[in-house]
């Protein structure tokens, strides 16, 4: 068997990207070369009926074409509608071939259509890696990118906010340094004062202060002290609110790292972080991702517990904490050739035995975190078929993700696609070569040499089809598995890319898939109860879909949040907004070594769907119809009043009411005929009587058609 080992091309590679300041390729990868024929998954099940609200939109040409908006966020962002709807989205882009790299925006409004579009400074400067993030109050976009703003070789992080009155974007404020590198950082395992935090990731949450809200922006480390990349982080923190964005006042920033990350990048021993920022409405900041590690040398690897929740309370200002469990699900060796021995080798070809085969998280470093409507925290990445000393076979590949919830602190991991048959009850999760009754004997097929060899059913969850790409590090720079926060009503957008066709044409010469051969796909798969069910997903590409018929569609990002739209014969209807990078020549010319010898750029394309969510009211696989209409109160906490809003599937008698710790009733805010959509109501911190109710925890109930549910707020004076 032979063994590609990314750990040691990336120690290669480090030099080469210094000026480019791309994330260092890393990680190892098995092959096999036994012959087998895999086969495409059937669909089981019928994907979510959908329809484009916006067909695929040019933004800009651009001549920079990869991963052209943030790693590890959403830089497409919905605009609330109380601020008039849309959506703030933020990329960089190159308008030349020779030209400058720059950080850029667009406002698009609630119709999709392209009102600004430009770059966000006037000064040119190589910019990259901008992100975008818009407070859920008053509207208005945050932005941040890194550029060498001085004259040491270091980058820095610039940050802006755009006022946003009456319906105009592009007011900027001025531009602020919120990270000067090189930074300084004190570990308890080593200190350095040669850092270099860049790739910003924005985010915005509530802030202890009244009437504010808390911005942050987390800034990934490009320098490593000790085997190889080790990405620690240092989050950038200001408080603000509409009126301080409107007015053009600078925001006043602190800052925090993760000790314990601050010790993996100075230790000895290695450990490689993807993580993704993401915060709760209770003040709980969280870097959600996985890691791996090995010993000194690199290449030994330490078995321990890889999916990973850094947890800090009280805004960010509290003590971090780490909570971790294993990604790994059961799996097996089958035989290569029927009564043969295994087909999954390691060194000499010996196979591996059954207990050392596990599925685990692998290939995911542009993983982003969301929280979903209960407040858990989701993960959404690759998971492969593995070993428990590390490696993993490309080939063998499917997405899932991890869901954290912070009340139990315990982790559970949901299939997303593909599904294991319900049926199987011998496979802990779905098995490639054992999807087919009777469970637990792999599938064969007749082979021209008159030998039946391992058949499985085989997904390629990348947006390009070779793996040698990049002097073999493709899995890694492609790796772009994204999931969207969960919205009041419990749906969420799972999205991914796969290109299996085309890569059984291109690798295979299957002529069957002859039409796919240029066909990255899209994939998305939805849910409307917090990601308890997963659906078949929708598949765009330039084939099947006559809206992207001639596209190539790559860096695919969707909106942070669903936008609810109401019912359709008793199911969710939402829409998604999506940006993506329509590639001219498949395949990065940016990244060295480029996959295609010329630079002809692609456009810059943003396209939303309309889609019928799979499940209704009154089936057991969903929330019942009054979970999800409760919405969070905001502010929260608040002082000296807030705003608790429902959204009604139909007019209906409701009531509304507040409650204290011990159950009893404080006060009534509404009791009679709700009115179909969205309903908003003010408490201001007095009970029935009118009289001023003390700092504390409050819990507010919805009752409607028989159905009751509670949420959780705080009044802090």
């Amino acid at each position: 068997m032979k063994r590609i080992l990314l750990v040691a091309l990336c120690l290669t590679l480090l030099i080469g990207l210094a000026y480019s300041k791309e994330m260092v390729p890393t990680r190892n990868a098995l092959t096999i070369e036994n012959p087998l024929s895999s086969r495409p998954v059937p669909s089981t099940r019928t994907a979510p009926e959908y329809t484009f609200t916006r067909t695929p939109t040019a933004l800009m040409t651009s001549y920079y074409d990869y991963m052209i908006g943030s790693y590890n966020g959403l830089p497409l962002q919905v605009i609330p509608a109380g601020a008039g709807g849309g959506y703030f989205l933020s990329y960089h882009g190159q308008r030349t071939p020779t030209g400058e790299r720059r950080a850029f925006y667009a406002y698009l409004d609630a119709s999709g259509n392209v009102i600004n579009n430009n770059e966000i400074t006037s000064v040119v400067n190589r910019e990259g890696y901008s992100t975008c993030a818009v407070d859920p109050v008053s509207g208005k976009p945050l932005y941040a990118w890194h550029a060498n703003t001085d004259t040491d070789a270091e980058l820095e992080v610039q940050f802006t906010s755009d006022a946003f009155m009456a319906g105009i974007a592009g007011l900027f404020n001025d531009v602020q340094i919120i990270v000067n590198n090189p930074y300084p950082i004190t570990a308890g395992s080593g200190s350095s004062i040669d850092n270099e935090f860049i790739w910003p990731t924005a985010q915005i949450g509530p802030s202890p202060v009244a009437g504010k809200n808390r911005v942050y922006i987390i800034n990934r480390n490009a320098v490593t002290h000790t085997y190889g990349p080790s990405e620690n982080p240092l989050i950038a923190y200001a408080d603000f609110n509409g009126d301080d964005i409107e007015g053009g006042i600078p925001l006043v920033w602190s800052y925090i790292t993760i000790p314990e990350m601050d010790n993996w990048n100075h230790d000895s021993e290695w450990r490689r972080p993807f993580h993704s920022i993401t915060t709760d409405d209770a003040g709980n900041v969280y870097y959600a991702g996985y890691h791996f590690a090995t010993e000194s040398d690199g290449t030994t690897n330490i078995r321990e517990a890889d999916m990973d929740i850094f947890k800090c309370g009280n805004y960010g200002q509290g003590t971090w904490s780490r909570i971790s469990d294993y990604s790994w699900y059961d799996s097996w060796n089958p035989a290569g050739q029927q009564g043969g021995t295994g087909y999954f080798v390691g060194d000499g070809s010996v196979p591996y035995a059954d207990s050392l085969l596990v599925w685990a998280m692998a290939s995911s470093s542009h993983l982003n975190a969301t929280v979903d409507s209960d407040g858990k925290i989701h993960v959404l990445g690759t998971w492969a078929q593995s070993t428990k000393d590390g490696g993993y076979w490309g080939e063998f590949q499917t997405v899932k993700e991890y869901v954290f919830d912070p009340q139990t602190e315990q982790f559970t991991r949901t299939e997303v696609y593909p599904q294991k048959n319900p049926a199987d009850t011998f496979n802990e999760v779905y098995t490639p070569w054992d999807v087919e009754a009777p469970w637990g004997e792999a599938e064969y097929f007749l082979a021209d040499d008159g030998n039946y060899y391992l058949s499985p059913e085989t997904v390629f969850p990348f947006p390009y089809w070779d793996e040698a790409a990049h002097g073999d590090a493709m899995y890694f720079h492609y790796s772009n598995t994204k999931i969207t926060e969960g919205n009041d009503q419990g749906m969420m957008v799972a999205m991914w890319q796969d290109s299996q066709y085309a890569r059984w044409i291109n690798v295979d010469t299957d002529t069957d898939y002859a039409a796919y051969a240029n066909t990255p796909m899209i994939y998305i798969s939805v849910t409307s109860d917090n990601g308890e069910h997963w659906s078949e997903p929708i598949v765009l590409d330039n084939v099947r879909t006559p809206q992207f018929a001639g596209l190539k569609p790559m860096w695919v990002y969707p909106a942070n949040k669903v936008i609810y739209v109401g019912e359709q014969d008793g199911h969710k209807v939402g829409k998604i907004g999506i940006m993506f990078y329509d590639d001219n020549t498949w395949g990065s010319f940016s990244i060295s070594p480029p996959v295609h010898p010329t630079n002809d750029g692609g456009t810059v394309m943003f396209t939303e769907l309309q889609i019928v969510f799979p499940g209704t009211a009154n089936e057991d696989n969903t929330v019942t119809s009054v979970t999800g209409m409760l919405n969070q109160n905001y502010p929260n906490p608040f002082n000296p009043e807030t705003t608790i809003s429902f959204d009604m599937p139909k007019t209906a008698p409701a009531t509304l009411a507040v409650y204290n710790v011990k159950g009893q009733l404080v006060k009534t805010l509404f009791d009679g005929n709700a009115t179909f959509g969205k309903n908003n109501i003010v408490w201001n911190g007095t009970d029935n009587s009118g009289s001023k109710v003390s700092s504390g925890i409050y819990f507010y109930r919805l009752s409607t058609n028989g159905k009751v549910e509670n949420r959780k707020m705080m009044l802090m004076k």
